[in-house]
Order: C-alpha cells, then structure tokens, then sequence
C-alpha cells in the first residue's frame, strides 16, 4: 500500500509546490512509484512547475465527480515513466473536494503507487484540510521568518488533531517533518532570518532538510522542470537528501552559517 505524504505549510510563497515537484521527482528518480496531487482548486500551479500544462484534459475534480476515470486524468511525466501527476481544476471552487471523494480517489492510487504526494495550498482552509486529512506522513515547509514558521506551528496544530489517523482510537499520528527553504547563510548571519535552532525550537518536530536561496531553483520553475530533474546545483543536491532522509535513509544534515544567535534568540533576550 502506498504511503501518502502531504506537503503543506501555513504560509504562501515558502515553496510548497516547487517542494512538492522537487520530493516527487526525487522519488521517482530513486525508482520508486510515484503520483503527485494538486489540492489547490482554482490555483492550480503544480503541472506548469511539472511542465505538463498543456496535456491536462481531465483533473481531480472531474474524478471525484465522476465525470472521468482517475487513469483520464492521470498524467504521466515524460522524463521519468514512474511518476504521473494528477493536475487539479482551475474553475471549480474548493468546496467540489468532499472527504469521501478524496478517500475513493486516495485508495484507489495506493493500489498502483508507493508514494502519494499531496500538493495541499496554504494555510487552513477547506483545500488544505482535504490534503492533510488522509495523510501518513506530513512535510512542512517553512521560510526561516518569524511569521512563517508561527503559522507553520498552526498546520501542526492541525495535523496533530484534524486528521483520520488523529480522529481513529490507536493509530499512530501522523508524522510530521519540517522542511527550511530558501535558507540564506547570510542572512543568518545578520539577524535577518533567523536560523534553523530556532526554527527547530519552535515547531518541535524533526528536520527532513535545509534548502539553500538559489537561482537555480527559479531556474528550474521557470521552464517546467523539478530542481531535481535540472542541472547539478546546492539546491537540488539538499532536495535529493531530503528524499534520502523521506525514504529512511541516513543522511548527514550539512548547514552552512549558523554561527551567531538568531533572529528568535535576539527577540526574546536568549542566548543561543
């Protein structure tokens, strides 16, 4: 049965859906069986990052309703034939995401994929609640910004009492892991972010990786193509740990920076 793993965060821009495209194709690229999902009805971005726009004919929405078998709507990558992605309506309101839908629609890819990968949108809203619901796993990913990582805090708030597994007497939580992109050493450095200690001191949940700024991962957006799948770069080189680490293996967290008190610290008058 296949894992389902939800990329989520509290706040827009961090880099959820370039993240989502990046752990996919990672994923994929280790051979395993892969499908991506964009909960994000009416804002959907995840099959121009995939660089499949121009091939989707039916979505997730056209599944839950009926109105298409989920292997219509199914799109399969070009450059790796084990991940397919499962683009979602650009006209539909959120609310066309029922929980029973979803759960038919989940059940169903378990069957054909080792890992289910929601692209949930921001926040907590009704999209977002879809996304996390169902999930085994969760991949929180979060700016190292203040504002970023309190809403993240949020999204584990909800993920620790607003999903099936929280709700169902004996099964285990769903385990969470947080995700700092666009980490900028020197702006550590300066007090402008504030670094990942504090990050980690705040949410309380393990690191899955650290993601640097770079050029390379608006690079790789810009042409439809997972960082992953693009040219060598730090970037795509911290994606590919993350997915080591997704998948359980060992890998060394290499941090750059870090070497005065954060952003946090200063705030709040701790030594770090």
């Amino acid at each position: 049965m296949g894992r389902v793993i939800v990329i989520t965060s509290g706040k827009g821009g961090v880099g959820k859906t370039t993240s989502a495209a990046a752990i996919s194709a990672g994923l994929a690229k280790q051979g395993h069986r892969t499908v991506v999902i964009d909960f994000d009805v009416g804002l959907r971005n995840l099959d121009m990052t995939m660089g499949c726009e121009r091939r989707v004919v039916f979505d997730f929405i056209n599944v839950i309703q009926g109105d298409a078998r989920l292997k219509q709507a199914l799109i399969r990558d070009k450059r790796l034939e084990n991940l397919s992605i499962l683009p979602t309506s650009q006209t539909r309101d959120k609310d066309a995401l029922t929980k029973e839908g979803v759960e038919t629609v989940l059940d169903e890819l378990k069957q054909e994929f080792d890992y289910i990968i929601c692209d949930s949108p921001a926040g907590i809203e009704h999209g977002a609640q879809m996304a996390m619901y169902f999930a085994d796993e969760a991949v929180v990913v979060t700016n190292p910004e203040v504002s970023s990582v309190r809403d993240s805090d949020r999204v584990l708030g909800l993920l620790s009492s607003q999903t099936k597994r929280a709700e169902s007497e004996g099964a285990d939580a769903v385990k969470a892991q947080v995700l700092l992109t666009r980490h900028d050493p020197a702006r550590v450095e300066s007090g402008e972010m504030m670094n990942v200690e504090d990050v980690l001191e705040i949410l309380a949940v393990p690191l899955l990786g650290v993601i640097p700024e770079s050029q390379a991962i608006l690079r790789a957006s810009n042409i439809g193509t997972p960082v992953v799948l693009d040219q060598p770069s730090a970037a795509s080189k911290a994606y590919e740990d993350a997915v080591r680490r997704l998948t359980g293996e060992e890998v060394e967290m290499r941090i750059a920076g870090e070497r005065r008190p954060g952003l946090f610290h200063r705030l709040f008058g701790r030594a770090s």
